[in-house]
């Protein structure tokens, strides 16, 4: 027998992809526990499994970056406490920061399987001895309109959106004098397809080709060393009410005569609305 919860939680992360860099994510998560019957009828309570999980996922996985540590194009080096990875000759990309920001996954790429497995691996024992199988899976949600995957940090947050390479997959949504418009949402997330949203005040350092941010926030110093061409400026810190609001007065300048509504998610089920 089987016990199911489906679409238990989300995740937001980012990850490092060989052909598409530094990339924010957002996935759903289910489980499915076999075993056996307890003197209560169970094969475990639901409580438990929604608390533990939904706790373990917070803590490991939730606004991280998740480094696929066989990846051969990773070098890794640990300087007191403080990781630094470099991913790729060809994208360039190097980050560091607290050991907490980051997840790793022993495959040489991240997909929803391989991030599964090894949650597999490291959930075993947690549910009771009358569990004798666990089958978890991650998927993205399923939409129906434009959407695009974004990487970010806030430094002044107080919790772990301060870390500097996390993300989300985020639909849009907006509405020109009422109507929904298609063609202003698909430009946007053709803009912002796998971008690192930054703020100006956090760079460091002007390269050639790259962008270099670093800031210390509550949970330690860090660095991202990012391509121009996957990086997206803004003057304000990059949290989805300024970003909604970003969006919106673009669209407004170009053509003031309109009406325009934008809805900006932050992964699933959540974001920020602004009129104009």
């Amino acid at each position: 027998m089987r016990l199911f919860v489906d679409q238990l939680t989300n995740v937001d992360f980012s990850y490092l992809c060989p052909e598409r860099g530094l990339l924010g994510e957002t996935w759903l998560a289910s489980i499915y526990l076999e075993g056996s019957l307890d003197e209560q009828g169970m094969i475990c309570d639901f409580g438990k499994i929604k608390k533990h999980l939904r706790q373990w996922l917070d803590d490991t996985l939730d606004h991280t970056l998740l480094v696929p540590s066989q990846a051969p194009q990773l070098a890794m080096s640990d300087d007191h406490g403080s990781l630094s990875f470099t991913y790729g000759e060809a994208l360039s990309l190097s980050t560091s920061g607290p050991a907490s920001a980051f997840c790793f996954i022993p495959t040489e790429r991240i997909t929803p399987d391989s991030v599964a497995a090894w949650c597999i691996e490291q959930l075993k024992g947690d549910f009771g001895p009358g569990v004798t199988g666990i089958e978890l899976s991650f998927r993205p949600e399923q939409l129906s309109g434009p959407y695009y995957h974004y990487s970010h940090g806030l430094k002044k947050h107080l919790g772990n959106c301060q870390r500097i390479a996390h993300g989300h997959r985020s639909t849009i949504k907006i509405w020109r004098n009422d109507q929904l418009c298609q063609a202003s949402m698909q430009q946007v997330a053709e803009q912002w397809r796998d971008i690192y949203i930054g703020t100006r005040a956090d760079i460091i350092a002007d390269h050639t080709s790259h962008w270099e941010f670093a800031y210390t926030a509550q949970q330690g110093a860090f660095r991202l060393r990012i391509p121009k061409a996957a990086v997206y400026l803004m003057d304000e810190d990059t949290t989805v009410e300024n970003i909604s609001a970003h969006l919106a007065a673009k669209l407004k300048a170009a053509t003031p005569q309109d009406r325009l509504v934008v809805k900006a998610y932050e992964g699933i089920g959540k974001g920020a609305e602004v009129s104009c």
